[in-house]
């Protein structure tokens, strides 16, 4: 079972999850990008192109000939695929509204949910269903910024 990361309280979610994609990126961590919304995952993508002036944070989309060997990939749909290449080790960020499809044989999945009505309600929903299916959640403030998402 996967250890589910939840972290509360973030301003603008996408904005936040640039933020740590770069923090993990930095700390050397593989990431898998999930959303099955396009137009969610394309504003992501171009946001961390800008998330810091002095950083770049190498990422592709799925079906890029350099997927298998960039840190960060995106990916829409055919997430199993997607899985399939990735090590254990592999961190899933999901951006989207429901659970990923699959986490695979993915140790990490990162969730991160804004202070906005809807978002908190769908997060609500995916936590019980994560929860049902035994994985191992853990859930964090944004807000407290010495807490730590290891």
């Amino acid at each position: 079972m996967a250890r589910i990361n939840f972290a509360f309280g973030a301003t603008e979610r996408i904005a936040q999850a640039c933020q740590t994609t770069l923090k993990q990126y930095l700390a050397g961590q593989k990431m898998v990008v999930y959303c099955s919304d396009v137009a969610r995952l394309r504003q992501y993508d171009q946001k961390l192109w800008a998330v810091d002036e002095a950083a770049f944070v190498p990422h592709v989309w799925a079906d890029d000939p350099l997927a298998n060997c960039t840190p960060i990939v995106l990916v829409a749909k055919d997430l199993a695929q997607v899985l399939e290449r990735s090590t254990p080790d592999t961190w899933l960020l999901n951006l989207d509204n429901a659970c990923p499809p699959t986490c695979g044989a993915l140790q990490r999945v990162m969730e991160i949910v804004s202070d906005e009505p809807e978002e908190k309600e769908a997060a609500r929903q995916r936590w019980r269903t994560y929860q049902a299916a035994g994985h191992d959640l853990k859930s964090y403030s944004l807000q407290n910024t010495t807490q730590s998402q290891d």
